[in-house]
């Protein structure tokens, strides 16, 4: 019989190790208490509901709740980030959070104030998918992460810093989450002032403070697990809820770094398609029979990260101009029709998880009417789609009349004459969209009393509808493209633009009229 020798691998470096874990806690907790005292410069601590976040409240609060009453002199602020497009379950246990964490802080008499930030309405996701048709976010077109998460945040920091000159973040970034988080803090290390502070690289006059910098995942765990939480909530349910978002279902024990530790999934928004595939909630689904309710989330998710979706977008851009990539326009916000069905999926879901969903999703809602009527303004207005159907859709798949306000919009057509005009153009698209915004504009214009920019916005509407369809706009394209490498020189002074002939605006002084 072969005898075959495995190698034993050493046991991950845990950050208990030098003074074993209550002293770490203990020398932890001291620090964070005169770094607070050090000066009177407000914390702002970014909590997310996660595993690092979490621990990292957890020391500060237990930094604060150790001194004495007169030495809690300067606020500290908790900012959880709500996208509005969170995974449910996780947003739901973030929101309760912060209701307990207020509660707990004024029992304690800490100078701890939760604060729940959302992006502005005209930044949030849906408002700029089925409203402006931004295609689903890609790694090349990462529109969404600045909108809904970065804005919020630094808004409230800035204030932060405006009112008070300066600020402290803490934040429950680890050295081992990645190989780029880990350089990129160790290079920061080097400029560090007032001891363990560190410059923040996009705020300025905000330093960071990172208590668990050094910790492995494991070490995050076993606090949270040794720790009772300070403000209340359950660590156990956290846990919990990272068990059932891991695809085995399951939490080893670690005992060499070849066993992988739980509580590695991420959590983040359900609409996310700059991953291949949403794994933590395919794995709540799979584990929890309760939570098969997210079943029409991730189907939609899934239909929002297609490979081709050319068949949706317009072959033009959002400023209605045609560019190409090899000879083939490149692919510009959603049309129409597929805001409307993206829109219409959504309620879809929202109707069915409310009737078949347990209780606690009843009022689930994935859109609000905030954004339902930045939407409407988006089409109505500024795409000149005045047909206004979001309330009828909106009335179609819910059941019930559309509860928003009446449209300050006078608007040009009746539902009558949209008909006629799609009669008269018939299966021409691009000739119904032109004489709609013409229309439009001129009804925008009719009541000024300076006519200011109407030429200029009806040229822009001409000029985005000029074409008969895809090909003819993909050969003009190309026209254009051989007139802008024709040099400066070759135009003689008082000739027609070579784009303007290209585009087929004007013809050229030598071209017979047919």
């Amino acid at each position: 019989m072969t005898t075959i020798s495995l190698p034993i691998r050493p046991k991950t470096r845990s950050a208990f190790d030098d003074l074993g874990f209550a002293a770490t806690i203990d020398a932890l907790v001291a620090q964070t208490q005169q770094l607070y005292l050090a000066d009177g410069v407000p914390w702002v601590v970014g909590y997310s509901g996660g595993k690092d976040s979490t621990a990292t409240l957890q020391i500060v609060w237990l930094a604060l709740k150790g001194l004495e009453p007169e030495q809690r002199t300067k606020p500290v602020h908790v900012i959880s980030t709500d996208t509005l497009v969170e995974n449910p379950v996780v947003a739901a246990w973030v929101s309760h959070s912060l209701e307990v964490m207020a509660k707990a802080a004024e029992t304690d008499h800490l100078p701890i104030t939760p604060h729940r930030l959302t992006p502005a309405v005209a930044d949030t996701f849906w408002v700029n998918l089925i409203g402006r048709g931004y295609p689903a976010p890609r790694p090349k077109f990462r529109w969404c992460t600045n909108r809904l998460k970065i804005k919020p945040s630094n808004a409230f920091i800035l204030e932060t810093v405006r009112s008070h000159g300066e600020a402290i973040l803490v934040l429950g970034t680890r050295k081992a989450e990645s190989s780029g988080r880990h350089a990129r803090m160790s290079a920061l290390e080097s400029r560090r002032v007032r001891d363990l502070l560190s410059p923040n690289e996009s705020l300025p006059n905000t330093l960071v403070y990172s208590p668990v910098e050094n910790w492995s995942n494991d070490d995050v765990w076993t606090f949270l697990m040794q720790s009772t939480n300070a403000w209340g909530y359950s660590n156990k349910e956290l846990l919990t809820m990272y068990q059932g978002a891991s695809a085995d279902g399951e939490c080893p024990l670690v005992v060499d770094s070849s066993t992988p530790s739980c509580g590695s999934s991420r959590f983040g928004c359900w609409t996310c398609t700059l991953v291949e595939q949403d794994k933590s909630m395919a794995a709540m689904i799979q584990n929890d029979e309760e939570k098969e309710w997210m079943l029409p989330l991730l189907e939609l998710r899934n239909a929002l990260d297609v490979a081709d979706d050319r068949h949706l977008r317009d072959f033009r851009r959002m400023n209605g101009s045609v560019q190409l990539f090899h000879d083939r326009p490149i692919p510009g916000p959603y049309k129409q029709s597929a805001r409307e069905d993206w829109l219409r999926r959504l309620l879809e879901a929202q109707v069915w998880i409310r009737e078949n969903g347990p209780d606690y999703v009843r009022s689930l809602e994935l859109v609000t009417l905030a954004e339902l009527e930045e939407i409407r303004r988006i089409w109505v207005v500024d795409k000149h789609e005045f047909e206004d159907r979001l309330p009828g859709l909106y009335q179609a798949v819910v059941g019930e009349p559309y509860p928003g306000r009446a449209l300050d919009e006078h608007l040009p057509l009746g539902p009558d004459m949209i008909e006629s005009l799609q009669q008269v153009v018939g299966e021409d698209r691009l000739h119904f969209e032109m004489v709609r915004e013409l229309l439009d504009i001129e009804q925008r214009h009719r009541s000024q009393v300076r006519r200011a920019g109407l030429f200029e916005s009806l040229e822009k509407a001409l000029r985005r509808g000029f074409y008969d369809d895809e090909e003819d706009a993909t050969l003009r394209a190309q026209k254009r493209k051989t007139a802008m490498d024709r040099s400066e020189q070759d135009t003689e002074l008082g000739d027609p633009d070579p784009l303007d002939i290209a585009d087929g605006y004007v013809r050229a002084v030598s071209e017979p009229a047919s």
